[in-house]
């Protein structure tokens, strides 16, 4: 998930580092055959690039929870490339910005609980659906499997992909050269109790309800609904050098970072799932 204040803060600092990095060159003293000639570029291509630009920052401006008033947007735009005085101080504008960005978060977290809630509750009544804990872990059969079985505090060896609700890949262990062993003792509850008496070979979904996983913490969307499609390939394997605790996030289940993490997020961004969302993993307590 993207918020606003990152993504507008980061559009701004590339478009400033292109111009940055563009202008040495540009400027740069001509010494005869040591530097080629510096073209110009096309009144095309600047209209293309402030398009691209604006495109950019347009389809941030929807941040999950809260719509912001594009027409007043666009009048900020105008009014800041003018030179006219802003509607707020750079410090009342961070500070609107980032209960702005709370009430967003809250808006998501509400919405994800209720997403999750309704899903798991529908899930349950299919035949092929086994609950483990009723409204917070469920998980399904794909392929049976013969050999020895998964237990608890044991490191299976696994081939995984996580997803969202709406299929959104957040992590794979394909992505960390997979498969991956993973220490079950170190795992999100929901992820270690819907592995255990898998047997070699077998494929499972798991359906994990965000009491189970991450809920408000971590680095992922707040409150999401976890599924996990997983392969076994060992029962129980030495941990390998691909399992490191960052790596394998969300998979790794750290109450002090993530502790860490929320203290930090409120004190500046409320959103969170970013960066190391996109190499989620089962995730892993210390």
């Amino acid at each position: 998930m993207k918020f606003l204040l990152r993504t507008l803060a980061l559009g701004v600092l590339t478009l400033n580092a292109s111009l940055g990095a563009a202008e040495p060159a540009a400027s740069a003293p001509a010494s005869a055959g040591s530097q080629p000639a510096v073209e110009d570029i096309s009144k095309e291509d600047i209209s293309k690039i402030s398009e691209a630009f604006g495109h950019f920052i347009g389809r941030n401006l929807n941040t999950p929870g809260v719509k912001l008033d594009v027409e007043a947007v666009i009048k900020g735009i105008r009014d800041g490339a003018a030179g006219k005085p802003a509607p707020l101080s750079d410090k009342e504008y961070e500070e609107k910005m980032l209960q702005l960005q709370k009430v967003a978060y809250n808006r998501l977290a509400e919405q994800n609980l209720k997403a999750a809630n309704d899903y798991l509750k529908d899930n349950a009544t299919k035949t092929d659906i086994v609950v483990v804990e009723p409204g917070k872990l469920q998980y399904q059969i794909i392929e049976k499997g013969t050999g020895a079985e998964v237990k608890a505090n044991s490191n299976p060896m696994i081939n995984y992909t996580g997803k969202y609700i709406d299929g959104t890949t957040f992590g794979a262990s394909s992505e960390m050269g997979g498969p991956i062993s993973i220490p079950l003792d170190q795992t999100i509850p929901g992820f270690s109790k819907g592995i255990q008496g898998m047997k070699e070979g077998e494929k499972r979904r798991l359906f994990v309800h965000p009491d189970l996983g991450y809920g408000t913490l971590g680095n992922l969307p707040p409150n999401s609904l976890l599924i996990f499609d997983i392969e076994v390939v060992k029962a129980d394997s030495p941990r390998t050098s691909n399992n490191e605790d960052e790596d394998l996030l969300p998979l790794i289940d750290d109450e002090d970072d993530l502790d860490d993490d929320s203290d930090a997020d409120s004190d500046s961004d409320t959103a969170k799932p970013a960066a190391k969302a996109d190499q989620a993993a089962p995730a892993a307590k210390k």
